[in-house]
């Protein structure tokens, strides 16, 4: 028997409520509540934050590496999950696992005493299982190093200012910053040839006002103090390296500078977020012959224009013909927004008066119901 449609469920997830492989279950439950007979491609995405390794991994039936690395404080040991994608070939890292904020209790957040060592540790796991290409989301750091620690950790030559040489196994951190001259990859090095891509959204430079020290680092636990202090030392680390091209990039000063390190140290590109993983799980193909493309977020509002996954799956809706409707948690002011972006249409999973508690419990049948609902509408 021929399926009545093919409908690809491609939804991120809803923050703190369902994971996007939960969201896409969900939704696929109510589309075999109204066609049973349709053919469904399950394709949970994410925009390079939280669950950018989960998303990727089971949207390309990849798998989950677990290994215990450096964490955000030089003395710390995490064990941090990154995930090799289904062609075997490409990793997939969030640096959070390794130097993420949420590592830290509020006492321990201090950007001097701070280090991406870790992240460092995970690229070099991922090559060691056989990866020659590297996708890395650099979303929530504890750090303000400009990626030394990270480069430290790979290999790299780095030279001090009182030629004091670098051990390999004390990490830098960001108090470090002040004294480094020169940081090189050296051919033959373990990073040498491979192909890292960022998924960052964020536009900041690396020093000045809307710098990485002066945007995120109170955030991290920076005094004022230290915030002029890391600001100086970023602004010499790129003079003193000759990268300030890279230090003056968008998105270089995201991490606590670990954008720059990842372009000036590792020639890393940077891209969007969304980008990225629609790349990665290849939507555009999945979306061929689709009659219809459903999506998802936990809120959808005016700032879902501005690089969330919704915007980027109605983006190439609309460029493949392809009806694309949205089904969110809430509905804010700016929703409408999206009509802009290639949304053809949206729902809120709300069907009745009820609490944020009460929509967060039912969340799973509230997608299931509306999803059932929506694609009814289309038969």
């Amino acid at each position: 028997m021929m399926p009545d449609m093919k409908i690809v469920v491609a939804p991120d997830k809803f923050k703190g409520c369902l994971t996007a492989a939960q969201v896409a279950d969900a939704m696929a439950a109510g589309i075999r509540d109204a066609l049973p007979n349709t053919m469904i491609d399950s394709c949970p995405i994410a925009d390079g934050g939280e669950g950018f390794v989960d998303t990727l991994v089971r949207a390309t039936a990849g798998r989950f590496i677990t290994c215990k690395v450096t964490g955000p404080l030089p003395d710390m040991k995490v064990d941090a999950i990154f995930g090799i994608l289904g062609d075997g070939k490409t990793a997939v890292i969030e640096m959070a696992a390794a130097a993420g904020l949420a590592l830290l209790k509020p006492g321990e957040r201090n950007p001097f005493a701070t280090t991406t060592f870790g992240v460092g540790e995970l690229i070099r796991a991922a090559i060691e299982n056989g990866c020659r290409k590297i996708l890395l989301g650099i979303g929530g750091s504890a750090t303000v190093d400009g990626g030394i620690g990270c480069a430290q950790a790979t290999g790299h030559t780095i030279v001090l200012q009182d030629g004091e040489p670098v051990s390999p196994t004390e990490p830098l951190t960001g108090r470090d910053l002040e004294r480094i001259v020169m940081v090189k990859q050296h051919r033959g090095e373990v990073t040498d040839g491979v192909e890292i891509i960022v998924a960052c959204d964020v536009t900041n430079p690396l020093y000045g006002p809307t710098g990485a020290a002066a945007v995120f680092g109170p955030q991290k636990g920076a005094t004022p103090d230290q915030v002029a202090s890391l600001d100086a030392w970023l602004h010499g680390l790129a003079t003193r390296t000759g990268k300030e091209t890279e230090a003056n990039t968008p998105g270089a000063g995201a991490a606590g500078g670990l954008g720059f390190g990842l372009m000036a140290f590792f020639s890393a590109k940077l891209v969007s977020g969304i980008e990225l993983v629609l790349d990665a799980t290849k939507l555009r193909d999945r979306l061929q012959g689709a009659d219809l493309c459903l999506t998802a977020e936990g809120r959808l509002d005016g700032q879902s224009v501005d690089g969330k996954a919704t915007a980027g799956v109605a983006n190439l809706c609309r460029q493949l013909g392809v009806p694309c409707v949205a089904i969110a948690g809430s509905v804010g002011e700016g929703a409408s927004n999206m009509y802009g972006q290639g949304l053809t249409a949206y729902f809120s999973i709300c069907d009745h008066p009820m609490t944020l508690e009460q929509a967060i419990a039912e969340a799973p049948i509230l997608l299931q119901r509306s999803t059932e609902n929506v694609v009814r509408l289309t038969v």
